[in-house]
């Protein structure tokens, strides 16, 4: 079979596919850690900061709810590669 790339994969992902799967358990066969946090970690405390983020960014900027939170991923990835340790 031959590989897929990840940015033909994303392409071929429908919203459907990604209702059904459980990306915590996916993932976290990678990243143990996502199966541990839940039970270390006051979720309601970061969620209600996170939802903060998201009604902002669409009340600043007038994103949809979808938008705000892929934005808000894509800087969350960005700080954490830019500012991890080499």
């Amino acid at each position: 079979m031959k590989d897929k790339s990840i940015e033909q994969i994303i392409r071929e992902t429908t919203e459907e596919n990604q209702s059904k799967t459980d990306w915590t358990k996916a993932w976290s066969t990678k990243y143990p850690i996502l199966k541990t946090y839940q039970a270390e970690v006051d979720i309601p405390h970061y969620a209600r900061q996170i939802r903060d983020m998201l009604t902002e960014l669409q009340s600043t900027c007038g994103y949809s709810e979808q938008d705000a939170m892929l934005v808000l991923k894509d800087i969350l990835a960005h700080e954490y590669m830019d500012n991890r340790k080499k």
